[in-house]
């Protein structure tokens, strides 16, 4: 009995260590990936010209500094890039007050590299690395810029990284993944 109690308890440790590792790598890479394109809302579904929806008002706005933190206006712009309004987003992204969040400068990268500016998109993902190395969404649109580019072994490096810094179950990491074996970029 003694022998079953103590494998029991061992067990169970090794259980909880289990468990541990899988909640601390899908906080990393899995999960609640905010890696993956934003879901349309009242701004992109209502709004034209640029304007924002402003959830207390209810109606569609011009965005403005003092209107919006830069988590809103974050969300705001990559609705706009993910719709194809570069111009939009990156109007909205100029307003946010900390110009050097890895996600306004990556998103910065984003709509300019869509909208044509290859060489200041790759710029704003630079920048964006080096504030947060392991920010694995930059790392994903500066590995599909190469691919456009024809550096396959670039966005290949770039690939490695994602998966070595615990994104390889991200929406970032598949991205980049297609478009290294030839499908669309993002």
């Amino acid at each position: 009995m003694t022998v079953s109690l103590h494998r029991l308890c061992r067990l169970s440790l090794v259980s909880v260590f289990a468990f541990g590792l899988a909640t601390s790598a899908f906080a990393v890479g899995g999960g609640n990936d905010d890696t993956s394109p934003p879901q349309k809302t009242q701004t992109t579904k209502t709004c034209t010209k640029g304007k924002v929806w402003d959830a207390k008002k209810k109606e569609c706005v011009d965005p403005k500094k003092q209107s919006f933190n830069d988590d809103d206006l974050y969300k705001f712009a990559r609705e706009f890039a993910y719709t194809g309004q570069y111009e939009n987003a990156i109007t909205v992204l100029s307003l946010a007050k900390n110009q050097n969040d890895p996600r306004i400068l990556n998103y910065l990268g984003y709509a300019n590299r869509k909208a044509g500016r290859m060489e200041l998109g790759m710029s704003y993902y630079k920048k964006a690395l080096q504030q947060d190395e392991n920010y694995i969404l930059a790392r994903s649109y500066m590995g599909m810029a190469l691919v456009e580019q024809g550096d396959i072994q670039g966005a290949r490096v770039q690939l490695v990284e994602i998966r070595d810094r615990g994104g390889e179950n991200t929406w970032a990491y598949r991205a980049l993944l297609q478009s290294l074996n030839g499908y669309r970029t993002y």
